[in-house]
């Protein structure tokens, strides 16, 4: 299946953050996946349905 962001949940299942190896979160308002390691806590952007696992293209959050 097919999420709003052009994710399957295959993906989902299996993505891990790249600075860490935590899962994601998925916030589908700001289209990213959040690393659910609070240390980490990298958020990367889904742009066109592909996620930029790019550590230099993510953001920290709060």
């Amino acid at each position: 299946m097919i999420d709003e962001l052009g994710l399957t949940s295959q993906f989902l299942e299996i993505a891990a953050c790249p600075a860490c190896h935590s899962s994601f979160a998925v916030d589908y308002e700001l289209a990213e996946l959040v690393c659910v390691n609070a240390e980490c806590a990298l958020a990367y952007p889904v742009r066109d349905g592909i996620p930029v696992l790019l550590v230099g293209q993510a953001r920290k959050v709060g």
